[in-house]
């Protein structure tokens, strides 16, 4: 077991099993050996890779949809540009790079904010941003941002947010927590308490004993809080990661180590854990606090914005090899086999802004 697996362990030994949530956030963010603490891991080098670390194309294009994000909101003067959870910086590399070569108006009128909790990975963004051409500030959270109009980018946000489980036993949805077994080991208990029918997706009488319901308060709550700023101040913000957009019953999650699956109690703290988002979920939310909301699959959103003509411009006179690995990535960030279905992208704005591609 890891040194924070043994810790967790001895926490369960004293205060009983813990939610699925409070493991993850232990897992993910202890400040001392969470995950997203204590290393990059990002690329092939690390433990996954993210649709920017794949290819420039995809950054490059979220850069062309914040110009036209900022246009739809009237080109405001100064404006906030803003990536919550920016990884190693790739994204906003791209970002930056694209739309100072077609909207350089745009740069003279951002101001750009990285919101980032892990002081491991801002190092790495000034790294990777040290050649900006405008100033960066970062922060730790939403509210220390400086009001204004707000354009948001957010990859691979929400899936890390902690999600709690419930568990279908006699009947009742039970949540679902992580115990000990008779040999130390971590295993999942079923807790005292339910939850209040109301909150299950349809189905719920009728899903199998053993069946798994997620909720995400944590997301939701993030979502709120974005969403509420957009309202209040005008904006958008482009959310992408991998989920379902209709709610149901399902285990998603996964710990993910040196780019396989494992199981989640293997390595505390050495694998990164996340689960599927709901997007319909996310969407209330975010029309809850008076904005707008669409979603579209990734796959249709690079097409839409461009990936198929960016693609033959990145490969016009390059060498054979070159022209197909650019083809592999089209296919991984786009294709129904690669990232193109299972991610999805929620476009929020303010009730007076339509974004294209998903508005006039």
């Amino acid at each position: 077991m890891t040194p924070l697996g043994e810790r967790i362990a001895s926490l369960i030994e004293t205060s009983g099993p813990i939610s699925v949530a409070q493991y993850m956030a232990l897992c993910l963010f202890d400040p001392q050996a969470g995950y997203y603490m204590t290393r990059e891991p990002f690329g092939r080098g690390g433990d996954f890779i993210t649709a920017p670390e794949v290819s420039q194309m995809f950054g490059e294009l979220i850069g062309v949809w914040s110009a036209g994000a900022w246009h739809a909101l009237g080109r405001p003067d100064p404006f906030i540009l803003c990536e919550i959870g920016p990884g190693r910086g790739t994204l906003m590399r791209d970002l930056l790079r694209v739309t100072s070569r077609v909207a350089p108006d745009l740069l003279r009128a951002a101001r750009v904010a990285m919101m980032e909790a892990s002081p491991r990975l801002t190092e790495a963004q000034r790294i990777m941003l040290a050649a900006s051409p405008v100033p960066i500030a970062w922060h730790t959270r939403l509210d220390e941002i400086a009001p204004g109009p707000l354009v948001v980018i957010a990859n691979e946000l929400f899936d890390a947010i902690p999600v709690r489980q419930y568990v279908k036993i006699g009947g009742a949805f039970r949540e679902r927590l992580v115990g000990l077994g008779t040999g130390g080991e971590f295993t999942f208990v079923a807790g005292a308490g339910s939850i209040d029918p109301s909150f299950l997706p349809e189905g719920g009488r009728e899903a199998p004993e053993g069946a798994i319901f997620e909720a995400a308060p944590g997301r939701e709550a993030m979502m709120a809080e974005i969403a509420s700023r957009i309202a209040a101040r005008r904006g958008a913000a482009l959310l992408i990661d991998y989920g379902h957009l209709v709610p149901g019953f399902g285990d998603t999650l996964q710990a993910i180590r040196r780019h396989r699956p494992e199981e989640v109690f293997a390595s505390p703290g050495e694998a990164d854990l996340t689960s599927h988002v709901d997007f319909a979920a996310l969407s209330a939310a975010a029309r809850a606090a008076g904005c707008r909301t669409a979603v579209k699959t990734q796959g249709r959103f690079l097409l839409e914005m461009g990936l198929l003509e960016r693609a033959g411009r990145l490969g016009a006179g390059k060498s054979a090899s070159a022209q197909d690995a650019i083809r592999a990535d089209v296919e991984r960030l786009a294709g129904p086999g690669g990232m193109g279905e299972l991610f999805k992208v929620l476009c929020v704005s303010d009730a007076a802004t339509e974004v294209p591609p998903f508005g006039a």
